[in-house]
C-alpha cells in the first residue's frame, strides 16, 4: 500500500485534481493530514499491529485496493469502522458527509465474495438474498479504458495472453470456477507474499521433477520440474523459487545443484520413478556432498497434491511472487484427475517439496498382505 497507493497513486492524483492542496505526512503511522485536521490512513491487512491501528479508529470512507486478495472476514471487520459522523460545509451550507466503501480488484473467479456480494446480491457465508442490495453498485473499468495512462505495448501484450489471464486483466471479467478443482487462484492470491517479510526457514527443500532427455534431443523433451521451498518458523510452507528449466542432464542438474547452494538448502528430493541411480548420479557429479533423497511415485499426481488442496485454502501454503506457469499446473489439478494441457513438471516438483516439508501429513499407501490361504488335512 506503501508503494502502490501512498508513493505513486497518491502524488499523481494530487498534482492533476488538487495541486496546491497542502498537508503533511506522518511516516511512523503513515497517514495525510490536512490543514482542516482531515486524515486519510493508509494501512495493509497483513499484520496485526497495522489492523489494530486501523480498527481503533473510525471513519467515514473507506477504500480497499485488491479485494481479490482479502478475505470476506477483512471486509466485513473494516466495514464496523465505516461509523464515524462528519460534517461537511458547501458554500456555507452545513450537512452530514455520506458513509461509503469503495473497493477495487483484478476479477477473480466466481466463487470469491465479491462476485457473490456485489453481481449476485448473496450474503457470502449464508447465500442468502442481501435486504438492502440497492446499497451496492458495481462498475467494470478495462485497461482500454484508461489508454491514455497506459502503454500500447502493455494493452498489445495482455490482448494476446491467455485465455485466462486476458478474461481477468483485459477484459475484466470474473473467471468460471472449475467445480472440481484441488486448488484455487483465489487462494494463491490472497495469501501472496509480494513486499512483506519472511519468517526464518526451518527448513529448505529443492524438488526435481526429472525426465529421460538427453543432452542433444532435449528440445522436443518435457521441461525439468525444479523448485525451491520451506518452511517457517510460523509453521506455514512458502514456495520461493520455480527454476524449471527444458534441458539435459547436464543443465539441468547445475540448475538444481546451484539452486541448492543459493538458497542453503538443506536437501534435495527428485522423482525416482524417471531414471533411478541416474538421477541420483546426475546430480551428485555435479555437486557431490548435495544430500539427496528419491521420492517414488506409486500414486498418481492427484493422489499425490490432494492433502495439499486444505492447507492452501487455510493460508499455510504461500507462494513469494507471482509464479504464473506453476499456478497455472496446479489449477489442472481436478478430483476427476489432471485436466492440463501439458505435464505438469512444476507443479509436480513442488508437490515432491511439500510432500518432505509435511511429511506427517502425507505417506504412500503400503499393501496390506493377503492372508495365506489355509490347507486342512485329513
Amino acid at each position: 500500500v506503501k508503494q502502490a497507493i501512498l508513493i505513486q497513486t497518491w502524488p499523481s492524483l494530487k498534482e492533476k485534481k488538487f495541486d496546491g492542496l497542502e498537508y503533511r505526512i506522518d511516516k511512523q503511522d503513515w497517514y495525510i493530514e490536512f490543514k482542516n485536521g482531515s486524515q486519510i490512513w493508509f494501512a495493509g491487512a497483513d499484520d496485526k499491529e497495522r489492523m489494530e491501528k486501523i480498527l481503533g479508529k473510525e471513519f467515514c470512507t473507506i477504500y480497499l485496493n485488491e479485494i481479490s486478495e482479502l478475505q470476506f472476514s477483512h471486509f466485513e471487520m473494516l466495514k464496523t469502522r465505516l461509523a464515524q459522523k462528519t460534517f461537511q460545509d458547501v458554500g456555507g451550507e452545513i450537512s452530514e458527509l455520506s458513509l461509503k466503501m469503495y473497493l477495487d480488484c483484478n476479477p477473480p473467479p466466481k466463487s470469491h465474495w465479491s462476485y457473490l456480494l456485489f453481481i449476485k446480491g448473496l450474503n457470502p457465508e449464508t447465500k442468502a438474498p442481501l435486504p438492502n442490495f440497492k446499497d451496492y453498485a458495481a462498475i467494470q473499468m478495462n485497461p482500454v479504458d484508461n489508454r491514455e495512462n497506459i502503454s500500447e505495448k502493455y494493452l498489445e501484450m495482455m490482448a494476446t495472453s491467455s485465455a485466462r489471464m486476458k478474461k481477468r486483466f483485459f477484459d475484466g471479467n470474473f473467471g468460471d470456477d472449475n467445480p472440481n478443482a484441488l486448488f484455487s487462484d483465489i487462494n494463491f492470491s490472497m495469501y501472496r507474499v509480494v513486499d512483506g517479510e519472511l519468517p526464518d526457514m526451518v527448513r529448505v527443500i529443492v524438488g526435481v521433477d526429472p525426465s529421460g532427455s538427453g543432452d542433444e534431443d532435449n528440445a522436443h523433451n518435457d521441461e525439468i520440474g525444479i523448485v525451491c521451498g520451506g518452511i517457517g518458523t510460523d509453521g506455514r510452507a512458502y514456495l520461493l523459487e520455480d527454476c524449471t528449466i527444458k534441458a539435459g542432464p547436464k543443465v539441468w542438474s547445475t540448475v538444481s545443484t546451484s539452486l541448492f547452494e543459493r538458497r542453503q538448502a538443506d536437501l534435495l528430493v527428485a522423482e525416482k520413478n524417471f531414471g533411478g541411480e541416474m538421477v541420483r548420479f546426475t546430480i551428485q557429479t555435479s555437486k557431490r556432498d548435495v544430500p539427496f533423497k528419491f521420492v517414488t511415485s506409486t500414486r498418481g499426481k492427484v493422489i499425490r497434491a490432494e492433502p495439499f488442496s486444505a492447507l492452501y485454502e487455510q493460508g499455510k501454503i504461500r507462494h513469494v511472487g507471482n509464479f504464473h506457469q506453476l499456478e497455472d499446473e496446479m489449477l489442472g489439478f481436478s478430483t476427476n484427475g489432471y485436466v492440463g494441457k501439458k505435464s505438469p513438471n512444476r507443479a509436480d516438483a513442488w508437490v515432491f517439496v511439500l510432500t518432505e516439508l509435511f511429511s506427517g501429513l502425507v505417506g504412500e499407501k503400503k499393501e496390506i498382505p493377503k492372508p495365506l490361504p489355509s490347507v486342512f488335512g485329513w
